[in-house]
C-alpha cells in the first residue's frame, strides 16, 4: 500500500465505530420495515393492543357506537334467573335474533375447525363514516378486523375472537329507482334498488315485489345479508332465469383497507367492481349495493312431494327417469331448487317456477307423475302438491299468514317487523352446528343421453353413503343467454356458467354456541359423517373430475380453495387484492390473499 494512501486509512478508523453504528442503524431501519410489513396483528394484552383511552375515542369517532362484546351464553353458568342467558336461549331458533346480537352467528360451528366466538368490540355502523373510522383504527394498531353482515358464514367469517367487527345490521335502507345510471357512465337509464349493507334479502323482497312491484336478483334464504350474498356470487330460487345477484350488480361503495370510501362500477374502480361481484368479500367493506331490477312475471310456484322406492334397483331406475324428465321438461329458465336423493331410497323434490300457471306446471309434471304411479315399486312418501300464486305475493308476509301459514316462520319477537319471516324448510339450519359440508358443480354435459348412465351411475353410488341434493338453481346451463352472459362478467368461478347444477352433500347437529347450556357437539359423530360425505362427494366428482365449489357453500377444509373457488380467475382477484389491499387487512378464512397469512389470521406468514 501506498504511503499515501495508508495515511488516508488511518486518518478513517476514528470514524470506523461511527460508521459501523450507522450501518447497524440503517439495518434495523430496513429491519423495522420488514417487520411492519410482516407485521402480526394483536390481542387483547399484548404490547401493541390500543390502552383504554384509544378505544374512548374510537368510541367517540363512530357516536357512541362502539360496543364490547360478549357471548349471552358466557352468563349461563350464573344463577338460572339470569336474563341474558334466558333471553338468548329463548330465541334460539329465531335466526332474526341471532342476527341482531353482534356476539351471535347464524353458525354455531364446525367440527374441528370453529366454533362461534364474539370479536373483543363492535362498531355498530349507522353510517359510511362509521365503517371508515373503524377501518382507520384497525390498520393503524394492527387489528383483525371482521365484518359481519348476515352473519350467515357457514365457514366462520362473521365473527373471530380479538378482533374488531364492523356491524352495519342498522344500516339497512332499501330505495327503489326507476331510471338509474351509474357515476360516471354514459348509459340507458334502468330500473334499479339500492341497499344497504346491513340488509337481510326479507328487507328487499318487502321493498321491491311485495311493495314495489319489481323483481330483484336474490338469495333463497331471507335472513341471508344482501351484501354477503352479492360478494359470494350470489343465487336465489331463479337464477336461471334472472342470473346470479353478482351479475345484477350496477354499482357498489365500498370503504377500502386505506379508509377511502369507492364508488365501484363498470366505468369508476371496474377492476375493483369485478372483484366485488362474486370475490369472496375480502376487498373492502360494501356499505352499499345498487341491483337492477325486473319485471315481475304473473305467477310464481313449487312443486314439492318426495317418492320412495321399494328396492335399489328401483331406486336407481327412478333416478335414471328423474335426470330424463329434467333434461326433456325442466332444463330450462322456468325450473329452480332441488332435487334430493336420499339413502333409504327416497327422492325429495322441492322445485320452483316462474312464468307459469299452476296448470301449465301441473302438465309438465303429468307424464313423470304418471311413470311413478304406474308401477308398484314407487310410493309416494309424502303427498305431491302443485302451487302457484301472483308473483307479487312470493315474499308477502301477510298473504302468507292468511293463506298458507305453514310455509313461513315469524321473527316472534315483540315489535318485530312484519315482514320478517322466514321460509320453514330453512328452519334447520338456525344456529345449526356443522359436520361436514361439501359441493360441486356438475357439467351440463353428463345430461346428454350418451352421458346420462354415467350420471345416474353416480347420483345412486354417492346415495348408498349419504344424502345430497342437486341445486338446479346454482348452475347456469340451460338458463337465459342474459343471465349466462352477465354472469361471465363476474368473479364466480367459471363453471358456473356450464354446470347444470350444484350438488350439496351436508350434515349437521343441534347449536352448540360455546358456554350454551347442554351444547356438547358429538365430535366423534361429527367426523363419522364428514368421512361419509367424503365418500358420496368421491361418487360425484368421478364423473366431474376437477369440478368447483360455491363459495358460500363448500368444504371448511378444501385443499386447492383458489382454484376450487374461482379457478381461472383467481390470478385476477389476487391482483386487485393487491392492489387495493395490500397489506391484507380484510382476511377472512380461504379468501383471495388469505394463504399469506395464518389459519387465524394474525400471523403474517410471509409478503406476498
Amino acid at each position: 500500500m501506498k504511503r499515501r494512501e495508508l495515511l488516508k486509512a488511518m486518518a478513517a478508523l476514528p470514524l470506523l465505530p461511527l460508521l459501523l453504528r450507522g450501518a447497524m442503524a440503517s439495518a434495523r431501519d430496513a429491519a423495522t420495515v420488514m417487520a411492519t410489513k410482516f407485521r402480526s396483528r394483536v390481542r387483547p394484552g399484548d404490547p401493541g393492543w390500543p390502552l383504554p383511552a384509544k378505544w374512548k375515542q374510537l368510541k367517540r369517532d363512530v357516536g357512541g357506537r362502539l360496543l364490547k362484546l360478549e357471548s349471552p351464553f358466557a352468563r349461563c353458568s350464573a344463577p338460572p334467573s339470569d336474563s341474558v342467558c334466558a333471553e338468548a336461549l329463548k330465541h334460539l331458533d329465531n335466526p332474526f335474533a341471532l342476527g341482531d346480537n353482534p356476539a351471535l352467528t347464524q353458525t354455531s360451528g364446525w367440527a374441528d375447525a370453529w366454533t362461534s366466538q364474539p370479536s373483543a368490540y363492535a362498531v355498530a355502523a349507522e353510517n359510511t363514516a362509521d365503517v371508515v373510522a373503524a377501518t382507520h383504527f384497525a390498520r393503524q394498531h394492527h387489528l383483525r378486523l371482521v365484518v359481519k353482515g348476515g352473519g350467515h358464514s357457514y365457514q366462520g367469517t362473521s365473527d373471530a375472537p380479538d378482533s374488531l367487527l364492523i356491524w352495519p345490521r342498522h344500516m339497512n335502507k332499501v330505495t327503489l329507482h326507476d331510471a338509474f345510471v351509474a357515476r360516471g357512465c354514459a348509459e340507458a337509464p334502468q330500473p334499479a334498488v339500492t341497499i344497504e349493507a346491513g340488509a337481510m334479502w326479507s328487507d328487499a323482497y318487502d321493498a321491491v315485489t311485495t311493495k314495489g312491484g319489481r323483481y330483484v336478483q336474490g338469495g333463497g334464504c331471507t335472513t341471508v345479508g344482501v351484501a354477503g350474498l352479492v360478494q359470494s356470487g350470489g343465487f336465489g330460487s331463479f337464477s336461471k332465469h334472472w342470473g346470479t345477484a353478482a351479475a345484477n350488480l350496477l354499482e357498489a361503495e365500498i370503504v377500502t383497507a386505506d379508509g377511502e370510501v369507492r364508488i365501484a362500477n363498470a366505468c369508476t374502480h371496474p377492476d375493483l367492481f369485478w372483484g366485488i361481484k362474486g370475490g369472496g368479500g375480502s376487498l373492502g367493506t360494501v356499505t352499499r349495493l345498487t341491483l337492477r331490477t325486473f319485471e315481475l312475471p304473473t305467477m310464481f310456484g313449487g312443486v314439492s312431494g318426495a317418492i320412495k322406492a321399494a328396492s335399489d334397483d328401483a331406486f336407481r331406475a327412478l333416478i335414471a327417469k328423474a335426470m330424463e324428465f329434467y333434461r326433456r321438461a325442466l332444463f330450462n329458465p322456468h325450473w329452480g331448487e332441488q332435487m334430493s336423493f336420499r339413502s333409504n331410497n327416497t327422492l325429495n323434490l322441492s322445485m320452483v317456477f316462474q312464468g307459469l300457471t299452476q296448470q301449465q306446471a301441473e302438465q309438465v309434471w303429468a307424464p313423470f307423475f304418471d311413470w311413478v304411479r304406474a308401477s308398484s315399486d314407487y310410493r309416494f312418501a309424502k303427498p305431491v302438491q302443485v302451487l302457484a300464486l301472483p308473483a307479487r305475493h312470493m315474499w308477502d308476509a301477510e298473504f302468507f299468514r292468511a293463506h298458507a301459514p305453514q310455509f313461513v316462520v315469524a321473527d316472534d319477537r315483540q315489535g318485530a317487523p312484519a315482514h320478517h319471516v322466514l321460509w320453514a324448510g330453512d328452519q334447520d339450519q338456525v344456529g345449526w352446528f356443522i359436520h361436514g359440508y361439501q359441493s360441486a358443480w356438475l357439467p351440463a354435459s353428463l345430461l346428454q343421453p350418451g352421458q346420462q348412465s354415467k350420471l345416474v351411475g353416480a347420483l345412486f353410488a354417492a346415495s348408498r353413503h349419504w344424502g345430497f341434493s342437486l341445486h338446479f338453481n346454482k348452475g347456469l346451463a340451460g338458463g337465459s343467454a342474459d343471465a349466462i352472459e352477465r354472469a361471465r362478467d363476474t368473479a364466480t368461478h367459471p363453471q358456473v356458467l356450464d354446470a347444470f347444477a350444484l350438488a350439496i352433500c351436508a350434515s349437521s347437529g343441534d347449536p352448540a354456541f360455546p358456554g350454551m347450556p347442554n351444547a356438547h357437539p358429538e365430535l366423534a359423530k361429527a367426523r363419522r359423517e364428514a368421512a361419509t360425505i367424503d365418500k358420496a362427494m368421491d361418487a360425484l366428482r368421478a364423473v366431474a373430475p376437477g369440478a368447483g365449489s360455491y363459495v358460500s357453500e363448500s368444504d371448511y377444509f378444501l385443499r386447492d380453495w383458489q382454484q376450487g373457488f374461482w379457478g381461472s380467475h383467481y390470478a385476477k382477484l389476487a391482483a386487485v387484492k393487491r392492489k387495493y389491499d395490500p397489506d391484507g387487512l380484510f382476511f377472512v378464512h380461504h379468501g383471495v390473499g388469505s394463504e399469506a397469512w395464518s389459519k387465524d389470521g394474525f400471523t403474517r406468514l410471509h409478503h406476498r
